[in-house]
């Protein structure tokens, strides 16, 4: 909003007494920054009095002088530049809203940067923590915004969503789903516990496919072993031509450990990846100069609601079992990173990597991203 600042600056030049009716405005609201120790200096150097102003450029100069220590750039010429481009000084508080938007608009772009950064950012030591302190900050400055810019109806934002970032399908997290479904198999009795992930938490779709196969037997009560997960795929249309009963079989078998701790890997593993979507959102809203200032708060608040889904199953997940359980806690099970590999169960890498190459059609369900969990 370059034109808005010189704008305004020229109407406080030509009438410093409207610096009184503009509202809060602060110097680094500027996106200039010889605007900024300008503006700056006016505030600072006593107003003059108005018929004396009309005289003299007494102030004007006391102003640039001001305002030279912070910016030796600025010139008695550019303060006359800014005086012509005033259409009218009584219009100030106008361009000072301005101002104030577009300092909103800037600083809630620094806030979608950060957190795009945290979500991917793999030195952080607790990188689920940091993603959602950021997230928190976010929401708190949109709580702020909305003091000073009042909502009205139809500030929904109009800019075309942008397709979600691919999921991260390194063999890491393969290997962790892998783990995940094969450990679940083992132990069925876990799932009623870990309603806190959902099949579209996983990394590849027919990993989550296959979850809710497992979570689909452990709700009715049926037995749970490799080969009715095999029975269940199979009446889901998981099987296809890159899909074999054996590749089945072999994501289901060799566990390591317990399901909760390759469970809430995944979970959080989902929670970098949705708040890396929120951040690149709230980046494409921000760079449409379309959208108003109230568009940018609603549209950056429904984008948070996703997050905010996730956050909530992260930290049911994460939180303390009750001592009162009777069922094996947390505190009580074997460790939950489980033992050591010492013949370590190959995954399936090769077949893992071909399957993600060539994901299987869709069957009856539809994709695992488009349905909710069956709630049990």
């Amino acid at each position: 909003m370059h034109y808005a600042e010189q704008a305004l600056l020229g109407a406080l030049l030509l009438e410093p007494h409207r610096l009184d009716t503009i509202g809060h405005l602060e110097p680094h609201h500027f996106g200039n920054h010889a605007h900024n120790a300008l503006f700056t200096a006016i505030r600072t150097v006593s107003s003059p009095d108005p018929k004396q102003h009309v005289k003299d450029t007494a102030w004007l100069g006391a102003v640039l002088a001001k305002a030279r220590h912070e910016a030796p750039g600025l010139t008695a010429s550019y303060l006359h530049t800014l005086i012509q481009s005033c259409p009218r000084p009584q219009h100030a508080t106008a361009y000072a809203g301005m101002i104030r938007a577009d300092h909103a608009r800037r600083t809630l772009r620094e806030h979608a940067d950060r957190l795009c950064q945290t979500a991917t950012d793999t030195t952080l030591p607790s990188p689920a923590t940091t993603v959602l302190a950021q997230a928190d900050a976010l929401s708190r400055y949109l709580d702020e915004l909305t003091t000073h810019f009042a909502a009205h109806p139809g500030s929904l934002p109009r800019t075309p969503a942008s397709p979600p970032p691919p999921r991260q399908t390194g063999e890491e997290a393969l290997d962790e789903e892998h783990l995940l479904l094969a450990t679940a198999t083992a132990h069925p009795d876990d799932l009623h516990l870990m309603r806190w992930l959902q099949p579209e938490d996983f990394a590849l779709p027919l990993h989550g496919q296959l979850y809710r196969c497992l979570t689909a037997l452990a709700r009715r009560g049926d037995a749970v072993d490799p080969v009715t997960v095999l029975w269940e795929a199979q009446h889901q249309q998981l099987l296809t031509a890159q899909v074999t009963p054996a590749d089945l079989m072999a994501l289901v078998s060799d566990p390591v450990g317990l399901p909760d701790y390759w469970g809430e890997r995944i979970l959080r593993r989902a929670l970098l990846g949705q708040a890396h979507a929120v951040g690149l959102r709230l980046g494409v809203l921000t760079d449409d100069q379309a959208n108003t200032i109230h568009q940018l708060i609603t549209g950056s608040r429904r984008a948070l609601a996703g997050l905010s889904a996730v956050r909530s199953r992260w930290q049911h997940a994460t939180s303390p079992t009750p001592e009162s359980q009777p069922s094996r806690t947390k505190s009580s099970a074997a460790p939950r990173a489980g033992p050591p590999r010492t013949t370590a169960p190959p995954p399936p890498t090769a077949r893992l990597t071909r399957l993600t190459a060539n994901p299987p059609v869709a069957g009856p369900l539809g994709p695992a991203t488009g349905r909710k969990s069956t709630s049990w």
